[in-house]
C-alpha cells in the first residue's frame, strides 16, 4: 500500500470546491494509481475524519499551443471525498 501523502497530493481549491465544503465535500488531487480504498484510508490517516463516500474522476488532459509548437497537459484524478455529519477538516476552514 502506498504512503497517505503519496496519495493525496494536494487539495483543490476554487469558487465551486469552497461551496462544496458547506454539505461536507472536499475534494483533492490524488495519485493517478490510487483507488477509492486507498484514498478513504489515506484521509482517515491524514486528517484524522471518516469518510462516508469517496467519487473518483479522471480529468483528461487538454491540448496547448506555445507558439508554433504543439503540447499536452498531463490528465489527473480528482477524489470528491464526503464526510459523516458533523466533521470537518480544517484544511478547507477559513480564518
Amino acid at each position: 500500500m502506498m504512503n497517505p501523502n503519496d496519495i493525496i497530493l494536494k487539495p483543490v481549491i476554487s469558487e465551486k470546491t469552497t461551496g462544496l465544503t458547506g454539505i461536507n465535500k472536499y475534494v483533492f488531487r490524488v495519485s493517478m494509481k490510487a483507488n477509492k480504498l486507498m484514498i478513504a484510508h489515506a484521509v482517515r490517516e491524514l486528517f484524522g475524519v471518516n469518510p462516508e463516500k469517496v467519487n473518483v474522476l479522471t480529468v483528461r488532459g487538454k491540448n496547448r499551443r506555445m507558439r508554433f509548437r504543439t503540447g499536452k497537459r498531463s490528465a489527473w484524478k480528482k477524489a470528491i471525498v464526503t464526510l459523516k455529519p458533523g466533521e470537518k477538516i480544517e484544511l478547507f476552514e477559513a480564518q
